[in-house]
Parts: C-alpha cells; sequence; structure tokens
C-alpha cells in the first residue's frame, strides 16, 4: 500500500510520506509548549523546572486550598458562561441577518462584527476600560461579560455563517410560505440543522472569554479579578508551579469541552441518518 499504486495517477502513502511528516512536526511545534506545561505542574521544586527532579502533586494542593484562586476561578467560569449565553444568540442572528441580507448593509454589518478581529485587544481593552470609567463598570462580572462578549461574537458569527453556507434555505422559505413567521421558521426548520455550528460558535465564545487577559487586566481587579488576570499578576512576583498546574486544569477543560462536542456530532449525524 506504501509503495504500489492502484493506478498510474494514484498517489501512494509512501510517496505522501513526507508531507505526514511535515504535518506531524507542524503539530508537535503547536502542541510542545502546552505539552511541556503538564509534567511541570507535577514537580516537587519550587520553581518551573522541565524535566523535573522529583514528582509531587502539592501544587495542585496549594491551587485548590488557596481561598484566592477558588475565587478567581468562580469569576472565571462565571464570566465564561455568562459570555457565552450572550454572545451565542447575538453572533447567531447577527450571520442570520448577514446571510440573507442582499442589501450593502449586510455587508457592513459583516464587517463591523468582524472589528474586534482585526483591532488589537489592547486598543479594545483600553477603549473599554475609559468607557467603564464614565459608566461605572470597572471591575464588575457585568462590565467583564460585556467586554468578553466582543471578542466572543465574531467567532460565532463566522462558525455560524459557515453553516447556513451550506444550509438550504428553501427550506425555511417553504415553511414561510406555509404560514410561518420569520423567528418560527428560523427556530423550527433553521435552527434545527445548524444546532452544531451554533454549537462551535459557544464553544468558541466560552473559551475566548475563559482564557481571555488583556481586557481583564484593565477591568477586572479586586473581588472580580478572574483566574487568568490572576496568574498574570502572579507571574510577576514570584514562579512557582502552581502556574503550571492551572495551565494543566485549564489545557483538562479545553480538551473535554472538544470530546463533548466531538461526541455529541458524532451522535448527531448518527441520529440523522
Amino acid at each position: 500500500m506504501l509503495s504500489r499504486p492502484a493506478s498510474d495517477t494514484q498517489i501512494t502513502h509512501g510517496n505522501r510520506l513526507w508531507l505526514y511528516l511535515l504535518c506531524g512536526l507542524v503539530c508537535l511545534f503547536l502542541m510542545a509548549p502546552s505539552l511541556l506545561v503538564i509534567p511541570m505542574s507535577f514537580s516537587g521544586s519550587r520553581f518551573l523546572q522541565f524535566p523535573p527532579e522529583s514528582w509531587s502533586t502539592q501544587w495542585y494542593d496549594v491551587y485548590f486550598d488557596s481561598v484566592e484562586w477558588r475565587a478567581a476561578t468562580v469569576i472565571s467560569l462565571k464570566a465564561a458562561v455568562l459570555t457565552t449565553l450572550l454572545a451565542t444568540p447575538i453572533g447567531t442572528l447577527g450571520a442570520y441577518g448577514i446571510h440573507v441580507s442582499r442589501t450593502r448593509l449586510g455587508s457592513l454589518l459583516q464587517v463591523v462584527m468582524m472589528l474586534p478581529l482585526m483591532v488589537p485587544v489592547i486598543l479594545i481593552a483600553v477603549g473599554v476600560f475609559f468607557l467603564y470609567a464614565k459608566v461605572g463598570l470597572n471591575n464588575s462580572v457585568t462590565g467583564l461579560v460585556l467586554a468578553h462578549s466582543i471578542l466572543a461574537i465574531p467567532f460565532v458569527v463566522v462558525t455560524v455563517s459557515a453553516g447556513l453556507k451550506s444550509f438550504d434555505m428553501n427550506q425555511e422559505m417553504v415553511a414561510r410560505s406555509l404560514g410561518a413567521s420569520r423567528a418560527k421558521a428560523f427556530l423550527t426548520v433553521t435552527l434545527p440543522q445548524i444546532r452544531f455550528s451554533v454549537l462551535s460558535g459557544a464553544l468558541f465564545a466560552f473559551i475566548t472569554s475563559l482564557d481571555e487577559v488583556v481586557i481583564a487586566i484593565f477591568v477586572a481587579r479586586g473581588d472580580s479579578a478572574t483566574l487568568t488576570r490572576r496568574m498574570f499578576a502572579f507571574l510577576r512576583d514570584q514562579v512557582d508551579p502552581t502556574i503550571a498546574a492551572i495551565s494543566t486544569l485549564l489545557i483538562a477543560v479545553s480538551v473535554v469541552l472538544l470530546l463533548v462536542y466531538a461526541l455529541l456530532g458524532q451522535r448527531g449525524a448518527g441520529g440523522g441518518r
């Protein structure tokens, strides 16, 4: 199978071996920094060290026993969930509006909703900070959720737009021709068929909020400080494997979310057959 093609035009796996190796090296380059954090989190040393000279779970105990770390984790999870609940419907409706629009307004709306991906996050953070200073939203979960939603909505728009492009809008038109309103036709016909695109957007929104640190540095202090902000501040004062332990837990959360999404996708595909 590696060396003998079935036809003159077939490219065998042996001929593509260099491509497989190149892809493997690229994946290793992308994953190595994250994977190195995992063994360092089990180090018995007081400092970040790779490879660890001894092994211990003490830094996980430090994290779970710390009131400050637990409080920051709760704030991050709360902000991520609320951001997901806010950004997902807004991004979904925005993508739907862009998809069905036949005027220049749709193109303008798409540009506006994609702006947070084009503007440096530090500029957004500075602008949000001064705006919140005037309306009193600095150092609040509400302000944090609104700011994170700015960053999350474009990801929802992109993923849902991709799902809408593969959806036959004639099905929705049939429902509307039979008396359903546009809203009912969308909820009962369109949304169920693009649900995995919407779920992907929600997953991106959750991870975007959970991992965000730049905006949190400006607008989340004190009791509203997020986990990533405390990690950033902690790195300035001291460096011990507690950071590696928290990073490993964040990686685990991301992997679990991806596995759950893949499992739901497989069940949905199986149910659709």
